[in-house]
């Protein structure tokens, strides 16, 4: 993922992914929206690996509550209205734009619950609130992947794919998630009847 962000640095409108977005590179918004979405969703990407690590949770709760702090704040305050700037300006027309809003909007809610969870208390439901969120920050991953995958192996023209990519990047994180939360409910449950 580093090896991807680190051309941006330079700042050249003509790196990259923004090869594609000549059309928007020279409106102020959306370029700025570009670079801190790009550089703030590395750091959520880190912070939210590190909310899985039984050994901090374990060995330093207050780490893990501190990190927790800083994903949330990120994809809360500053990747969800930029990433919403960025989904209207999506390629692909409005098949792409509904993937990227939905994709916004169901991140901003399944983290701002699991904010709210923990505050009540209720740490089952930001355990499982938390893996969805962290299921949509990873898209920016399996977007990636995705791509690569389906450039190299197919001949679907390049706004194509992105729109299916749109799709693919998130979607089939977000049901594995929801199979993995369900089957972890049941096995709460059955152990709760047997204890």
């Amino acid at each position: 993922m580093l090896r991807l962000i680190i051309p941006y640095f330079e700042f050249d409108s003509a790196e990259g992914f923004l090869v594609f977005k000549q059309d928007y590179v020279h409106i102020p918004i959306w370029h700025y929206s570009f670079y801190i979405h790009v550089f703030s969703s590395t750091i959520c990407l880190i912070a939210g690996l590190t909310q899985f690590s039984k050994t901090v949770l374990k060995n330093s709760p207050k780490s893990h509550k501190i990190l927790g702090r800083i994903y949330a704040y990120n994809i809360l305050v500053i990747n969800f209205p930029v990433g919403m700037i960025m989904a209207f300006y999506a390629n692909g027309l409005w098949p792409t734009k509904t993937a990227f809003i939905l994709l916004d909007l169901l991140w901003f809610w399944f983290t701002l619950k699991a904010v709210l969870d923990i505050k009540k208390g209720n740490v089952l439901s930001h355990k499982k609130n938390m893996i969805r969120s962290f299921a949509l920050t990873f898209s920016a991953v399996t977007l990636r992947s995705w791509n690569v995958l389906l450039s190299n192996t197919t001949s679907i023209d390049p706004l194509t794919l992105y729109m299916i990519n749109g799709w693919l990047g998130w979607l089939p994180n977000l049901i594995v998630v929801e199979v993995y939360n369900f089957r972890m409910s049941k096995r709460l449950f059955r152990s709760s009847i047997t204890h």
